[in-house]
């Protein structure tokens, strides 16, 4: 289980597969051989209505956790994050900390037949794309088909389907509204894009909604 003070619980599963479709680059962990095995890869969400949903990646065949099948995997997505100086509270004698965003899905991986791989391969390409618009999206019949062939063969795609989903936004919602204020205009002021948005980040997920 994710450690989670109550604070930073977040459970609503559309705000959580809204978080994996903005940041689909996931931290893919598992057990092989008694240790504990990380691999990095982009992820294309599978979203259910009403249900935890799952994800789907491939990893390159050389990679010793391509060999997985049917086995637990914890996959982990971050959001934003950033530095929180005690500078910024109003409140006295408080100590840095350090706010983020974070999603954690564990699963059975299962491996793929090498139509379902392609089709990721085909997904995969046109979520990413369709961020890049107006750009005309790229499409996987651009490639030849030979060269198409030679992919398949090097890399091994995974289902996952989501038997837990859960996330932790520590967003300074244990701070006074005063000192709460204080973090977002201080994060505002910078120039770093990502302490920015962890200061929208908590204008819309830091404060109950009315």
């Amino acid at each position: 289980m994710m450690y989670r003070p109550p604070a930073y619980v977040q459970n609503d599963v559309a705000v959580l597969h809204e978080i994996i479709a903005k940041r689909s680059f996931a931290t893919i962990a598992t057990i092989m051989a008694g240790e504990v095995r990380f691999a990095y890869a982009p992820v294309v969400l599978d979203a259910k209505p009403g249900a935890k949903g799952g994800a789907r990646f491939h990893l390159a065949r050389a990679n010793p956790m391509a060999a997985l099948d049917v086995a637990t995997v914890r996959l982990s997505f971050l959001g934003p994050d950033a530095y929180v100086s005690p500078d910024w509270y109003v409140t006295k004698g408080l100590v840095p900390t350090w706010n983020y965003i974070a999603v954690e899905g564990c699963g059975t991986a299962k491996r793929m037949d090498s139509a379902a791989l392609r089709q990721l391969l085909i997904d995969l390409s046109a979520a990413q794309e369709e961020r890049l618009r107006p750009k005309s999206p790229w499409t996987i019949d651009k490639v030849p088909e030979k060269k198409i062939g030679a992919l398949l063969e090097a890399i091994v795609g995974f289902s996952v389907s989501f038997e837990t989903l859960e996330g932790k936004f520590k967003l300074s919602q244990d701070k006074k509204e005063e000192d709460f204020a204080g973090v977002i205009a201080a994060l505002e002021a910078t120039e770093e894009a990502g302490s920015r948005s962890v200061a929208d980040a908590m204008r819309y997920y830091g404060r109950p909604k009315d």
